[in-house]
Formats: C-alpha cells, sequence, structure tokens
C-alpha cells in the first residue's frame, strides 16, 4: 500500500481501514484548534490525505488533514496541516514525526501556529566532508542544538543515484546560531569524518553569508519565528 511504499519505518502486513469519518475530515476545518495542530512541510508529489492520516494517527487520534492544492493544476503545493485531538499528540508528533523520510524527501514537522515566514536573515552554513550515509536526520539532530534550523537541511545529491555529494546546507534564524555552529562543529568528527562547517557563499556570488552588512540587516529585522520556507543558499 501507500504507506508501505512511502514510510519505511513502519512495516504493515496489511492496509489500515480507512474510516468513513477519515474521508469527510480531509479539507481544512471551519476552526482549526492552532495549538492542537501541525504544520508537515517538504513533501513529496505523492503524498496525499490518506497516506498522512495514516501516518500520523501513529503519534495520537486525527482530527483533520488539510493539503492546499493549486485551483488550476489540482497539484499540492508541498505541505499540510494536521490536526490532533489534543495539544499534547501534536508535541509528540512533532517529536516522533520530524525528518521522517517519505517518498525519500524527510518531512519538516512544527507548530502550525509557528509556522509564520520571515526574512531568511543569511546566516546559511555549508557543512562539508559529510559521510555517505549521513542524512538529513543526523545533520538535522546534531546541529539543532545550537539554535532554531529554519528549514529542511539539504544535503546535495546525484541526479541518477540519489547518493550523497558529501556535502549540505542549513540555515538558522540568527547569526548568533550560526556562529555557535562553525565555533563548536566545525573540524570536529560526525559519523567518524571531519567536517567542515562555514558560512556558504551567496547564490550567484562570491561572497559568503555571515557579512557586516547582513548582521546589522538581521538586526533591524524583527523576529516573529521559525519558518519551513526560508531559501536555501
Amino acid at each position: 500500500d501507500k504507506l508501505a511504499q512511502g514510510y519505511s519505518s513502519y512495516c504493515y502486513a496489511e492496509k489500515p481501514i480507512v474510516s468513513l469519518c477519515m474521508a469527510t475530515a480531509f479539507g481544512p476545518p471551519p476552526e482549526r484548534n492552532q495549538d492542537a495542530t501541525v504544520y508537515v512541510g517538504n513533501l513529496d508529489p505523492l503524498v496525499d490525505e490518506e497516506l498522512i492520516w495514516e501516518m500520523f494517527r501513529e503519534a495520537g487520534p486525527v482530527v483533520s488533514v488539510f493539503i492546499p492544492k493549486d485551483r488550476v493544476t489540482k497539484v499540492h503545493e508541498g505541505f499540510a496541516f494536521v490536526e490532533f485531538k489534543g495539544e499534547e499528540d501534536a508535541d509528540y508528533a512533532m517529536k516522533i514525526m520530524n525528518m521522517i523520510k517519505l517518498y525519500g524527501k524527510p518531512i519538516r514537522v512544527n507548530k502550525a501556529n509557528q509556522d509564520r515566514r520571515v526574512m531568511d536573515v543569511g546566516a546559511n552554513l555549508f557543512i562539508g566532508n559529510l559521510d555517505p550515509d549521513c542524512d538529513e536526520k543526523v545533520i538535522y539532530d546534531t546541529f539543532s542544538a545550537f539554535g532554531t534550523i529554519i528549514n529542511t537541511p539539504k544535503i546535495m545529491r546525484e541526479d541518477e543515484t540519489g547518493g550523497s555529494k558529501g556535502y549540505g546546507f542549513l540555515s538558522y534564524d540568527s547569526f548568533e546560531a550560526a556562529d555557535a555552529a562553525i565555533d563548536a562543529m566545525n573540524g570536529q568528527y560526525l559519523m567518524n569524518r571531519q567536517i567542515s562547517v562555514t558560512y556558504a557563499f551567496r547564490k550567484d556570488s562570491r561572497e559568503k553569508h555571515g557579512s557586516d552588512a547582513e548582521r546589522y540587516l538581521a538586526s533591524r529585522t524583527p523576529a516573529v519565528g521559525p519558518t519551513a520556507a526560508a531559501s536555501l543558499p
């Protein structure tokens, strides 16, 4: 079934039963409990409401699933909202589902009321000499200790094989967090490889992020919360 294909962390002997009430709970609810709702980002185009429902009910009773779609193409926009019966279930879902891979893509799970778009301040890091088996979840779990990561870490991969190219990127919500990560992790060993951690080069430029100008602009921009949609370098 679709869940067994997309979500490799669980094995099902047979397709879970989809109740009638589940079918009626797809779409935006009239009044959603934001405290009990999680945002699910970085979704593969193959993911649908049924798969999300079956996956997230492992964390607790699901009230509704909403995946916004383009009005013309009917293709979803890569994210969803899952409402649980209680806030505790939403918190648990964030702990066990964040960075789980669906169809090979690590999903981002955080509280919906925290998913507010902010300016990408430029605290974007390059991580080099990664072990071939190092994935996005390892990067997230390691580097989230230094501050709020505002998007799904991106490991660059070969187009044909999907194998790691040995380097990746991540972005923090502040330069303080990025500086702390560089100070602590540059030259350290991760999965038996000595990694390099530096500021990434700016897009279409030979200049790196972390400049005095970027820091000044960041200091003038009020932080309003993390986002799953900030751009990578």
